[in-house]
């Protein structure tokens, strides 16, 4: 790893923005490597769809390339991030709409899985989160795919620490009972 590579690796969210506004590339590619995921598992928090949440993660981030200009520092890099996401997502949420008149009750929970996890687990983990409301579902998505921080979680999700915490452990409990007996 060259210096400056480390260096990078050090900055906060802010500073690479503001490098990113100036042109540097390995800026880009050191905030694209640390929130990727993060971004990813938000858009997938909201979408439900594994397609979707890949083509929102990568408008985030060519939105970010070209419109990194336009942020101002105020060390809120990663909460101007994800209101990007937050945005692309509802406007894909909106355009799927006009296409596809699908009841929100209908819609899949879909999770990310590894090609050889057992189908059946699968299905049974899909139906378990199904007993999640929407802000639980996204507060487990977030924390479980991205190992996001719960501090990091409240700040997106315009919540107190307190209440995605307790939703968080709710949520777990529900889907512990719903999954008793299944596996």
């Amino acid at each position: 790893m060259s210096e400056r590579e480390d260096i990078l690796l050090r900055e906060s969210e802010d500073a690479l923005l503001q490098r990113i506004a100036a042109g540097d590339s390995e800026a880009f590619a050191c905030l694209y490597s640390r929130m990727h995921r993060a971004v990813f598992a938000y858009s997938l928090s909201l979408l439900k769809n594994k397609e979707d949440a890949e083509e929102v993660m990568q408008d985030c981030f060519l939105k970010i390339r070209s419109a990194a200009h336009l942020y101002r520092p105020q060390g809120k890099g990663q909460a101007w991030i994800f209101t990007i996401a937050r945005n692309l997502s509802r406007m894909k949420l909106r355009e799927r709409q006009k296409t596809v008149h699908v009841p929100a009750e209908d819609m899949d929970h879909k999770l990310v899985f590894e090609p050889d996890t057992d189908i059946s687990l699968r299905l049974t983990l899909e139906t378990a989160m199904k007993v999640l409301n929407e802000q639980d579902h996204q507060i487990i998505v977030l924390h479980a795919l991205s190992d996001m921080r719960f501090r990091d979680i409240a700040r997106i999700m315009e919540m107190p620490l307190a209440t995605v915490l307790s939703k968080y452990h709710r949520g777990l409990k529900k889907l512990r009972k719903e999954l008793e007996g299944r596996i």
